[in-house]
């Protein structure tokens, strides 16, 4: 190990920072989901009072940061530090909710891994005493992200059998300092992850597109860690879909290792088939609030002692998939343990 990081690409944490409270929010096809009671917060109109999708996903992260802020009992303007980012061109979700805040921010884009990615700075910072309180936030709309990617809805496109649904949802986690008041979470590594390109071109077929860094990532993590698949209650990729979530079990099996057991994708958990979302969710957002409203509340109560999210992201633009370009795939990994022993 040199420092604090260990083999490859992993980093291991002194002090694990902790995840003190966190807060996710959700549109209505989020609500009618199988994990729509979870959520603290859903919206029936997908506008959410706004005059624009566009200012309607910044309201989304806006309430997702204060909720969590508000379980600390302190307000925004008491953070050290704001990491976070969304699908939109310049994140601008992300910085036009961030405006006003007087806090110090970040913005990251690794599209649908952008959480962890957010996750990983933010622990990364408090781990080295650059800051004390620091909020890692992420956000996708369907509307935002259709506009943007595709054709308008007006349109009426057809969505192929590989397509995924963009999340309307938000997710947003407060990490603390080891030494604050206790956290039932802690981060303790983080694995950044390298761009991984299989040669896919089809825009619809972001699974395929991302499988390929989710097994990099996850592979380089329990090799630097020495750990097992077995070693965890859980391994979550968001957002492989149905499609990329057997491309990464089989290259796995290819490995000669079974991850089938123990691997979950956040875009089959959000919805379900009876939803026609075809491959399952996608967008910022999805990885993000699953995380916020299914995966930390199991962490905090003991149900789970440790899990991987691994979450992925395509980092294509409109005008790279016109000029034929492949997708470059990214996955970001961190290891989230429980502070509530079984």
């Amino acid at each position: 190990m040199i420092g604090k990081r260990m083999g490859i690409g992993t980093i291991k944490f002194d002090r694990p920072p902790r995840v003190r409270a966190w807060a996710a929010v959700g549109g209505k096809k989020e609500k009618e989901g199988p994990l729509g009671a979870e959520f603290d917060k859903v919206f029936t109109d997908t506008m959410c009072g706004e005059s624009t999708w566009e200012k309607a996903e910044m309201h989304l992260q806006k309430v997702a940061a204060g909720m969590a802020a508000n379980k600390c009992k302190i307000p925004i303007s008491a953070l050290d530090m704001m990491v976070a980012g969304d699908l939109l061109a310049q994140c601008v979700a992300s910085s036009y909710a961030a405006r006003g805040s007087q806090v110090p921010y970040l913005g990251v884009y690794g599209a649908c891994s952008t959480m962890a990615e957010s996750l990983g700075i933010a622990a990364c910072m408090i781990d080295g005493g650059f800051a004390q309180r620091v909020c890692a936030v992420a956000s996708s709309h369907f509307c935002t992200a259709e506009r943007q990617y595709r054709f308008p809805l007006a349109y009426g496109g057809q969505r192929t059998p590989t397509a995924q649904w963009t999340a309307t949802a938000a997710g947003a986690c407060i990490l603390t300092a080891a030494a604050d008041d206790y956290a039932p979470v802690r981060i303790t590594h983080v694995c950044f992850g390298k761009i991984c390109d299989l040669g896919i071109t089809d825009a619809n077929n972001m699974g395929a597109a991302m499988a390929p860094a989710a097994y990099d990532t996850l592979r380089t993590l329990l090799s630097d860690t020495g750990t097992h698949p077995e070693d965890y209650d859980g391994i979550f990729t968001g957002d492989l879909g149905k499609v990329g979530s057997r491309l990464l079990c089989a290259m796995f099996e290819q490995d000669g290792m079974s991850i089938a057991d123990r691997h979950e994708d956040c875009g089959k958990l959000l919805f379900d088939d009876k939803q026609d979302v075809h491959a399952g969710g996608s967008g910022c957002g999805c990885a993000a609030s699953v995380l916020c409203a299914h995966l930390l509340p199991r962490l905090a109560d003991g149900t789970w002692q440790r899990i991987i999210l691994a979450a992925t992201g395509a980092l294509m633009s409109p005008t790279s998939v016109q000029q034929g370009e492949s997708i470059p795939g990214i996955c970001h990994a961190i290891v989230l343990e429980s502070g509530k022993k079984r």
